[in-house]
């Protein structure tokens, strides 16, 4: 299988950003994503951060012209704190605004002021969770579902707006990088996407964690994917430092919230230091050649999905086009 790129494109903008007013910048975006050979589009989603955020259905919805054939996905919409028949629904309207390529990237969520202010209570996280994806599968299959739960009552309704894609969109799952994490991901999606601060030897690991328990199961590892931070320039030292800068800057932002920062897993989050270790480790801040030789181990440990994201707070618009340029002319073409 040739590997397949993505690209996530920047939702969530510093507080002096009018986000109305990168909107075209995004989906200039998204159009050089498209002749860059890029295969799909992703964006995040969070509420009532200290940084404006677009949210992720209507945007990727906007984008669609753009996208062409590309794939539009979330990462991650977090699932716990939606009702998941207006789940469904949103999500089918994504594969028919589309054309059935919508991917429903689902996460639990993790800051206590989303949960506070939505009514929901932490503790109830995976279960919401698991309940979702069950009434949510079963409404996308055209089923009439009954369900009576610790969480959501539903007594024989059907979908009536049912997706293109036979059974709805794919649900890739996201899920800390840890043991609890792999099975969760294995048990109940179609795809795990590890975040992009997993270095690679600790990514062998929990994918082992991840194919074991697919085994187990019966089901096919047909998707192996993994986030990655992106920024090329010529001089790699140059890269390093823009990227570390930039990215450190949104670090900074995501650390200010009470992320699971416990172990190894997190350690970006918790020192500056710690984020650069990380950087240097599991990032692709450097040149193409750098870029092609990172990603080539990544392939060559059977990853077949990179995720990649070429902006983090003030980075400018022309850093990303260039970063996505070079990919295109330098990285691509030994991947195809």
């Amino acid at each position: 299988m040739t590997l397949k790129f993505g690209l996530a494109i920047m939702n969530d903008f510093p507080v002096d950003v009018v986000p109305a007013d990168r909107i075209a910048l995004m989906r200039e975006q998204v159009r050089a994503a498209s002749q860059s050979g890029i295969e799909s589009v992703w964006m995040l989603q969070h509420y009532l951060g200290g940084m404006p955020t677009l949210q992720p259905v209507p945007t990727l919805a906007a984008m669609a012209s753009e996208a062409g054939d590309m794939t539009l996905g979330t990462n991650m919409f977090i699932l716990p704190l939606r009702h998941p028949v207006d789940v469904a629904e949103d999500f089918a309207t994504l594969d028919h605004i589309t054309g059935g390529r919508a991917v429903a990237g689902f996460g639990m969520g993790y800051r206590e002021n989303e949960f506070a202010s939505f009514g929901v209570g932490m503790d109830q996280r995976v279960g919401r969770f698991e309940e979702s994806i069950s009434i949510i599968r079963g409404l996308w299959a055209g089923e009439t579902v009954t369900h009576q739960g610790e969480h959501f009552s539903i007594d024989g309704e059907k979908i009536s707006l049912r997706p293109v894609q036979p059974g709805g969109p794919e649900i890739w799952i996201g899920a800390g990088p840890h043991k609890a994490g792999a099975l969760r991901a294995a048990r109940l999606g179609d795809a795990w996407i590890v975040p992009p601060h997993v270095d690679p030897e600790r990514l062998q690991v929990i994918l082992g964690h991840y194919r074991t328990e697919r085994e187990r199961l019966g089901k096919p590892v047909n998707r192996l994917v993994v986030r990655r931070e992106l920024l090329l320039d010529h001089d790699p030292e140059r890269a390093r430092a823009r990227g570390l800068a930039a990215r450190g800057e949104l670090t900074a932002q995501y650390a200010k919230y009470n992320a699971p920062q416990q172990g190894d897993a997190y350690k970006h989050l918790q020192t500056a230091e710690k984020a650069t270790e990380v950087a240097d480790s599991s990032y692709l801040f450097t040149d193409p050649a750098g870029a092609i030789a990172a990603l080539k181990e990544l392939e060559a440990a059977g990853l077949t999905h990179i995720i990649l994201r070429a902006q983090w707070y003030g980075l400018p618009q022309e850093d990303v086009l260039a970063t996505l340029e070079l990919f295109r002319t330098e990285v691509l073409p030994a991947f195809r």
